[in-house]
């Protein structure tokens, strides 16, 4: 089962950049847009770890973070915020803030911040590799490789493979693809998914060609049958 985080932040741009990076990287994500909605949630759901600003509507960080250690005092919190000043940081801290990374940010390094967050709280981190059919996807180097051999593919044909894998042995079709690795809403008449699946296949070579199966009138399905 995903690590699921909530991230309450009401830059909807950066929402919208970090849900995409973290689900790529294997986790599920809820959003908040709030400190009241935001505080409502970390109580209501099954959270693994909970990414919060400082300046937000209704309820600031700093006010929801006190208030939810007294109801979640194990959930780990990583504070993001453009509230740089030592004192800033400090208060995050000292109200029960397991870390604070400062904005602006690398995304390697806040997923690097929440595995280790994770690996402290005890919750197993997602799996960095994937092995299916012969295939080692390496999720963190971001590479493939069949046995030693590295198999060089572009970014949106990875993307792909990855949903494939993570999805194994289940149907996934051709909107639910395109949503996913294009992130819009693509002409359903569009053959951009059959493209990417094509040249997936030349590359993975004749050997493992199998391992995408076309279900017809369905989607696609990955398996670790060639």
């Amino acid at each position: 089962m995903k690590m699921k985080i909530l991230l309450i932040e009401d830059d909807q741009r950066l929402v919208e950049f970090i849900k995409k990076g973290l689900e790529q990287a294997g986790f599920s994500v809820e959003t908040a847009e709030d400190g009241l909605s935001g505080y409502d949630l970390a109580l209501q759901l099954e959270v693994d770890l909970l990414i919060v600003d400082i300046m937000l509507p209704l309820i600031d960080g700093f006010e929801l973070i006190r208030s939810l250690r007294v109801k979640r005092p194990t959930l780990p919190i990583l504070v993001l915020s453009a509230k740089r000043s030592v004192e800033d940081r400090v208060r995050g801290l000292e109200l029960g803030s397991d870390d604070y990374l400062t904005k602006p940010f690398s995304f390697a390094e806040l997923l690097a911040r929440i595995r280790a967050l994770l690996r402290r709280a005890g919750r197993p981190p997602e799996r960095l590799v994937i092995e299916v059919g012969g295939l080692k996807i390496d999720l963190l180097a971001r590479e493939v490789r069949r046995g030693q051999e590295k198999i060089d593919l572009l970014p949106k044909e990875f993307a792909l493979l990855e949903y494939l894998a993570r999805n194994k042995g289940r149907v996934l079709t051709r909107i639910q693809i395109l949503e996913k690795i294009w992130g819009y809403q693509f002409d359903p008449e569009s053959n951009v998914v059959d493209v990417h699946i094509c040249r997936l296949r030349e590359k993975l070579g004749s050997a493992h060609r199998g391992l995408i199966r076309t279900i017809r009138g369905a989607g696609y399905m990955l398996t670790d049958e060639t």
